[in-house]
């Protein structure tokens, strides 16, 4: 944990790291598809946030994410805003979770006098895919968006469109407004004949099912989602408008059944706690029985008043629960155990192994984190180890077999030298991993041009890693400024690499030169850096150069940055190799600037404002912004500081509930109408204790 000055325990520090840690992570899982470190790794960060923010209350803020149900909203389709949010679940690592979990729901059972029945509850397979939400009106499918972060999603609707199974029109009787929520998911069968055409094609395989539907629903082509035979089990609704008066949550399976939705033949009602476990196990034993991957079960309280009734926290339903089946492990001979280096200069340790299927595909590489991870778990090349693929993602060494080590085995030393450059590596004081400092080391200039050209930056099609590590070894690129001045004639003359591919690189080149400001920021790479922050700053400051000339100390005021972040920036921007990238960038036409400053009257100014539920003169994104845009701020959750909660139509109960309890005072559009004109409350509110 983080230490202040003299040296004392720090859980301010801790929670800024484990915060910046999940940003990041979140991102790769969410927005790229590329997860670094296994789901197990992931849900232990974020349960040790959890539990600093509940031991500190007062540390907790609305950007944290614990306050968000998933990763952030990605930006590489038009942004969705749901009109039922997206709830994530909250997750149960072993049974006796599940246990603790069934115990606070008969507490509460009991005092709600509910009868043994109320029990009932419904399991379901927790599919390992992306989870989607399908709008229809008047019976056509009219809209198609990913949960991105639960609020906002991508529109994925041409693509979902090409799903086998996805109805396009609804029977008569369907009611007015639908939305379907549900996985989008590829079969191990799909799967296994994507990877033999491309071996046929003599093209790079895919990882595993789940990374290769994401990224088969968020091709720009739906002609290619369509090739990829991807498929949906539908789970649950959004908003519903005309439809049938359900009582109970499997109700919900039959309805959607009925409409010509693929329904998860594994759904089962279980009539009380003490079903639980048997099932759970089962699951467990044959979850490699199936043409498709799961990586748990999910419980859900049947009783649809009773989930009503039990509510929410600010995190996720009361009601339901999501049991995350254990890692599996299998045993497997160390080849070697080898140093790769990360375009912020990081060196991972990483395992070669003889090649073993684990978690539902054949792994040949595992994490090894980094040098004291190897030192604890003391593997050598030549010994069997145990490999671990923790939630089906990414795999790493859990230890070796000491009873089958051969005798003499020398223990591994970790390089110091950079095993690509060959520059000495350097551990910074207060970090677990080594780094290579070398700003022109051939793995960093690479990764960091990839990372700029990413969804999740500049979205330059067409210049992936393999064109990327081409195009660094023949002297083409050097930094990433030189992508935009790249030599048409010099490309075409590359083998394989046509005029018509010349042009289309070209092309997604010159168009990114338009990308709002904060995919540039995230595109330069700077550390700790992710797309919230990026947003943050670009919004206040409102131009590239005023982030560049910044002090640390103002960099650090802007809303959702902190200090480590702060320093970070002004650090790279202090760069002068940096500061020649910028201006290539800018002689080259790329945009520096960002969101115009509003000229509305400032009316907000030092207030805060939270809206929940839906308007009938505002989306939500344009609610928030009317706040922001008078010098308000519109965070996600309500606290003390908060000025005012509006609600609209179906509002988040438990932002109401807060704001009950703490006195806040609650709006109608009206009030807030008023609110934006006048910077005041209106004379009459409803607060705690009114009437």
């Amino acid at each position: 944990m983080s230490r202040s000055s003299d040296g004392a325990l720090d859980p301010a520090g801790r929670i800024d790291e484990l915060r910046d840690a999940i940003r990041h992570h979140n991102r790769l899982y969410y927005e790229l598809d590329l997860p670094e470190i296994p789901d197990a790794e992931f849900d232990q960060l974020l349960r040790e946030l959890i539990a600093l923010e509940d031991e500190h209350p007062d540390l907790i803020s609305p950007d944290s994410p614990t306050q968000a149900v998933g990763g952030s909203a990605t930006i590489t389709f038009s942004s969705v805003e749901h009109r039922v949010p997206m709830m994530s679940l909250d997750n149960a690592f072993a049974p006796s979770e599940v246990v603790a979990w069934g115990a606070r729901l008969q507490r509460r059972f009991d005092e709600l006098g509910k009868s043994e029945e109320s029990a009932r509850l419904v399991a379901e397979l927790k599919i390992d895919g992306l989870a989607v939400s399908i709008r229809y009106e008047n019976g056509s499918l009219v809209q198609a968006a990913t949960r991105g972060d639960g609020r906002v999603g991508e529109d994925v609707t041409a693509n979902v469109r090409t799903i086998q199974g996805i109805p396009h029109r609804l029977p008569k009787g369907c009611p007015e407004v639908l939305e379907v929520r549900g996985e989008v998911y590829m079969s191990i069968s799909a799967f296994e004949e994507l990877n033999a055409a491309q071996i046929a094609a003599d093209e790079r395989t895919y990882v595993n099912p789940r990374n290769t539907a994401a990224g088969s629903l968020r091709q720009k082509d739906a002609a290619i989602t369509a090739s990829r035979n991807l498929s949906f089990w539908s789970y649950q609704v959004g908003e519903v408008i005309g439809g049938p008066q359900l009582s109970d949550h499997h109700q919900i399976f039959e309805f959607l059944s009925g409409l010509g939705f693929p329904v998860n033949p594994e759904v089962k009602v279980l009539q009380g706690l003490n079903e639980v476990d048997a099932h759970l196990e089962h699951w467990q034993k044959h979850r490699h029985d199936l043409d498709y991957e799961i990586d748990g079960v999910v419980l859900k309280v049947d009783d649809l008043q009773l989930q009503r009734e039990l509510g929410f926290t600010s995190r996720a339903p009361r009601w339901a629960i999501a049991y995350k089946f254990p890692p599996e492990e299998r045993t497997t001979k160390l080849i070697d155990i080898q140093v790769s280096i990360g375009r912020t200069g990081r060196a991972t340790p990483f395992a070669q192994l003889e090649p073993v299927f684990v978690g539902g595909s054949t792994v040949e590489f595992a994490t090894l984190h980094n040098q004291d991870q190897v030192a604890v778990k003391d593997v050598r090349p030549g010994d069997t180890v145990i490999v671990r693929k923790a939630g089906d993602v990414i795999p790493e060494v859990v230890g070796p077999v000491l009873s089958e080590r051969p005798k003499g085995l020398r223990k591994w030393i970790f390089p110091t030298n950079c095993p690509v450059c060959g520059h000495k590596l350097v551990r910074p004081e207060d970090e677990a991993v080594h780094r290579c400092l070398n700003l022109s080391c051939p793995a960093r200039v690479a990764g960091a041009i990839e990372h700029f050209a990413s969804r999740g930056a500049m979205d330059i099609e067409g210049l992936g890693e393999q064109r990327v590590q081409l195009f660094c070894e023949l002297g083409l690129l050097n930094d990433v400024a030189d992508i935009y001045s790249l030599d048409p004639e010099r490309l075409k003359g590359l083998d394989k690499f046509a005029d018509v591919s010349v042009q289309k690189l070209l092309d997604a080149i010159e168009g990114s030169k338009s990308k709002p400001l904060a995919n540039l920021l995230v595109g330069l790479n700077i550390r700790h850096l992710g797309g919230a922050g990026a947003v943050a700053l670009a919004e206040h400051c409102g131009h590239l150069d005023r982030i560049e000339s910044a002090t640390e100390e103002e960099l650090a005021g802007v809303e959702g940055m902190g200090a480590i972040i702060a320093r970070s920036v002004h650090d790279w921007f202090a760069g002068a190799t940096n500061r020649v990238v910028i201006e290539k960038l800018r002689a080259a036409g790329v945009n520096f600037q960002g969101p115009e400053a509003s000229d509305l009257p400032q009316t907000l100014e030092g207030l805060i404002v939270v809206v929940t539920g839906t308007l009938d003169g505002f989306t939500r994104d344009e609610a928030e912004a009317a706040v922001k845009g008078r010098g308000g701020k519109s965070p996600g959750s309500v606290s003390k500081k908060t000025t005012a909660v509006v609600i609209g139509v179906g509002p988040g109960a438990s932002k109401v509930t807060k704001a009950e309890e703490l006195g806040v005072p609650i709006l109608d559009e009206a009030g807030f109408l008023e609110l934006l004109e006048t910077g005041t409350l209106p004379s009459s509110v409803r607060t705690q204790g009114d009437s």
